[in-house]
């Protein structure tokens, strides 16, 4: 069984950083892409962040750009996502997904069919 083991949200201050983490176990991830989701209370998963795994494509929704990167570690199969300059705007619940193949831009969830756990991330103001 395919495993998404997700790691690292909290509480911080607004402006302060977090790192997401997102180890996969289970399945090689050389013809997949992996991304991060966030959903809010009461709000639609939304995309956040995606990695193609193999070369290191990345994507990113227009509210995290220049403040989040996701990437990857291929030998510890995990990919995660720093979070940076984070706003209490950004609290949700992070969540890790995969699909097989490759995606040409930011994608919705229904493309993605492995999830994991999520973690809650609390932007105090």
């Amino acid at each position: 069984q395919v495993q998404l083991v997700v790691s690292g949200g909290g509480l911080v201050q607004a402006g302060g950083s977090l790192r997401l983490s997102c180890a996969v176990s289970g399945r090689t991830l050389s013809s997949y892409t992996m991304a991060w989701f966030c959903q809010a209370p009461g709000k639609e998963r939304e995309f956040v962040a995606a990695i193609n795994w193999s070369r290191g494509r990345t994507y990113y929704s227009d509210p995290v750009k220049g403040r989040f990167t996701i990437y990857r570690d291929n030998a510890k199969n995990t990919v995660y996502l720093q979070m940076n300059s984070l706003k209490p705007e950004d609290t949700a619940v992070y969540y890790c997904a995969t699909m097989f193949g490759v995606i040409a831009g930011p994608a919705g969830a229904s493309q993605f069919d492995t999830w994991g756990q999520g973690t809650q991330v609390t932007v105090s103001s």
